[in-house]
């Protein structure tokens, strides 16, 4: 599996598998790459389903990037078998959406790309396996947003094709392989564990666990916080940080529903995914003081979904809260 990423074991009693099954269960790294193309075609839809309510914008192509240097040596042959990718050290298309410019433009999943637009994909800022996606995704953001791009190896190679992408909300996305059920933003690209994606019994709850990542983004909350002053150690959870991470948390919970109800998602998977993920454990002995009670989440969930429902009743075009006038981080007292 990929390398550099931790994967949580658990010990579990499983039932018998028939010889059969196990033998045409597809491998770990085919599984993944199916969650990944989960992954690409919501965050493709959601991006430029709501690109008319986003204050940045990049180009959206419909794919997510691989690179060999994410598995040890042992596990390559295995991952080029799953992704038809060819034996080159080089990104790769790891996923391609279905009606995407990347998929009209006839590009494949395993294709290798060295270059975009004649310069060549730098190694990144680092030896970190995700260096090379991280700077490759960078250059395609920094495209005007529907330029054509040529992307794959260098004028006569006969490798490269011309992708015209659409505009979209700012942000890319990424599948990693931890077991754990997570997602975070950093302001850039939007990041879900394979845990998580397993844990969405569906591409509407999943969606909407992306929807919620993908609202940080839009909303800028980690330059926000970063502005605000905030404290990302062990003080995260206590008095000031706390309260600020929190309200991020809320205003993204409120925007989310409203990012998947203007994709075409059905908003009240937020209800039903975050009911769910908020017991999954049973209850908590101690509450994070940086979220909200999922109860107290669902409850905002219900209100943004009945405002949606209303608008949708009369006739009037949405108009989702927060993102034309943000609240201000940290507001003065009231006197």
């Amino acid at each position: 599996m990929r390398a550099l990423l931790p994967v949580i074991a658990a010990l579990t009693v499983l039932p018998s598998i028939p010889a059969n099954a196990a033998a045409s269960a597809p491998s770990p790294i085919a599984a993944l790459a199916a969650q990944e193309a989960r992954v690409a075609a919501i965050g493709f839809r959601l991006t430029t389903a709501n690109a008319a309510w986003c204050p940045a914008l990049q180009p959206q192509f419909g794919w997510i990037w691989g690179d060999p240097r994410l598995y040890p040596a042992a596990d390559r042959s295995a991952m080029r078998a799953a992704y038809d990718a060819q034996d080159i050290d080089a990104p790769y298309v790891a996923a391609i959406v279905a009606g995407s410019p990347a998929a009209a433009a006839g590009i494949r999943v395993g294709m290798p790309v060295t270059h975009v637009n004649d310069t060549p994909v730098p190694p990144g800022e680092s030896d970190h396996p995700y260096a090379r996606i991280t700077a490759l995704e960078k250059m395609l953001a920094a495209l005007p947003p529907r330029a054509i791009a040529m992307i794959g190896g260098a004028s006569g190679s006969g490798d490269a094709r011309g992708v015209a992408p659409t505009a979209g909300c700012a942000s890319d996305f990424r599948l990693e392989d931890r077991d754990r059920e997570g997602a975070v933003a950093d302001g850039r690209a939007v990041y879900v564990d394979a845990g998580l994606a397993r844990f969405a019994p569906d591409d509407d709850e999943l969606a909407a666990a992306i929807a919620h990542e993908l609202a940080h983004n839009i909303l800028r909350h980690r330059a926000r916080l970063d502005a605000a002053g905030v404290d990302r150690g062990i003080a995260k959870q206590f008095g000031r940080n706390a309260r600020l991470f929190k309200q991020t948390e809320v205003e993204a919970d409120r925007l989310s529903v409203w990012l998947l109800a203007n994709a075409g998602y059905d908003p009240r998977a937020a209800v039903r995914f975050w009911d769910r993920f908020g017991q999954r454990k049973g209850r908590p002995a101690i509450q994070a003081a940086t979220h909200p009670r999922w109860r107290d989440r669902v409850a905002s969930f219900e209100t943004e979904i009945a405002a949606i429902e209303q608008a949708r009743a009369a006739g009037r075009p949405l108009e989702p809260p927060l993102i034309a006038n943000p609240p201000p981080l940290d507001p003065p007292p009231l006197e």
